[in-house]
């Protein structure tokens, strides 16, 4: 079918540019979802991770030639951050619709005009917001949703590991960008102000842990703890309505990754009584996040329908990330959005 169409009957063909450290992951769910169709990387490493993964896939150093292959519909980028714009404006312009790895982009100014290639060539733009795909994350949406925790007063965060170090990004940039998704999806909306602190231990000038809050509309509250330098893993959400709580751990096993506690305060006149029952495990789908965001991505190519991390969520990220990062420079005065 011809790139220009409406919609695809088969298995939209991907082509994945950078198989790296996470590129290889995009690369084994691509392969497994029948969509990879060619690799491009121009290292040794990367080209043999590509063939020992996916022995079928084209494998070349050279983003020309999946541009120009018409059997081509689809571009996923897994390449440095900075890269992001010129690669993903290139792959549209192509017509090629393009899944890009958070951050959309750097600046403000390039995801916005990446937005606006995308409405004027009439392309999917999709950002890798993986936490989004989560079943456990899609069942918590449900759960506020359907007003079951009641008022949101505060959301906190922590998104804490030894490692991976880095030393051209910090670790806002690196590990935020998923929990500041998250959080806006679940309160439905911007926040009004941001601030947010950070310490540089390893590299000078890189931040190795940050704390960021968020104040919302009615006052409710979020807050972000991230580190690489922290003796334990740990991602876990939590959510504190005025009827009821959940907590989001996705490091535990499944089956007990989303948690519901019946736990509230209510008052007798002045006095506040504390309502506490028994937590219960809240059952939700076992697939892998990674493999639903690749099928999302393919089944926007076909339907031609907007994605739910589209351009405008990765925007929305990148305003509240460049917020915090001024804030930072600061020493945590508050930003305004």
């Amino acid at each position: 079918m011809a790139q220009g169409d409406t919609g695809l009957s088969a298995t939209p063909h991907i082509a994945l540019v950078g198989c790296g450290y996470w590129g290889k992951n995009l690369c084994r769910n691509f392969h497994a979802l029948g969509a990879l169709y060619a690799v491009v990387d121009a290292t040794e490493n990367g080209q043999l991770t590509a063939s020992s993964i996916a022995p079928d896939a084209q494998i070349t150093d050279s983003i020309e030639d999946v541009l120009m292959d018409d059997q081509i519909h689809g571009i996923a980028l897994a390449t440095p951050a900075e890269t992001h714009a010129d690669l993903a404006i290139q792959a549209m312009q192509s017509g090629k619709d393009v899944f890009v790895e958070k951050p959309l982009a750097l600046t403000l100014e390039d995801a916005e005009k990446m937005k606006k290639v995308a409405e004027e060539t009439g392309r999917i733009l999709m950002v890798g917001h993986l936490l989004e795909y989560h079943s456990g994350v899609l069942k918590l949406r449900e759960i506020i949703a359907s007003g079951e925790l009641g008022k949101i007063n505060y959301i906190y965060s922590n998104r804490l590991n030894f490692g991976k170090v880095r030393t051209e990004e910090n670790a806002l940039w690196s590990f935020a960008p998923h929990d500041v998704a998250v959080i806006l999806r679940l309160i439905g909306q911007a926040p009004l102000e941001v601030s947010a602190c950070g310490g540089s231990y390893l590299t000078n000038g890189i931040a190795d842990t940050t704390m960021s809050n968020l104040r919302f509309v009615n006052e409710s509250r979020a807050h972000i703890f991230v580190s690489w330098l922290h003796p334990f893993k740990e991602q876990r959400l939590v959510v504190v309505g005025d009827k009821k709580m959940a907590i989001f751990n996705d490091v535990a096993p499944f089956g007990e990754k989303l948690q519901l506690f019946p736990q509230k305060v209510e008052f007798d006149g002045s006095i506040p009584i504390l309502k506490k029952e028994d937590a219960e495990f809240v059952e939700h789908a076992n697939t892998e996040p990674l493999r639903e965001e690749c099928k999302h991505f393919l089944e926007c190519i076909q339907s031609k329908k907007q994605p739910l991390t589209n351009a405008q969520s990765g925007i929305d990220v990148l305003k509240i990330l460049h917020a915090c990062q001024q804030s930072i420079e600061q020493n945590g005065v508050p930003v305004s959005l």
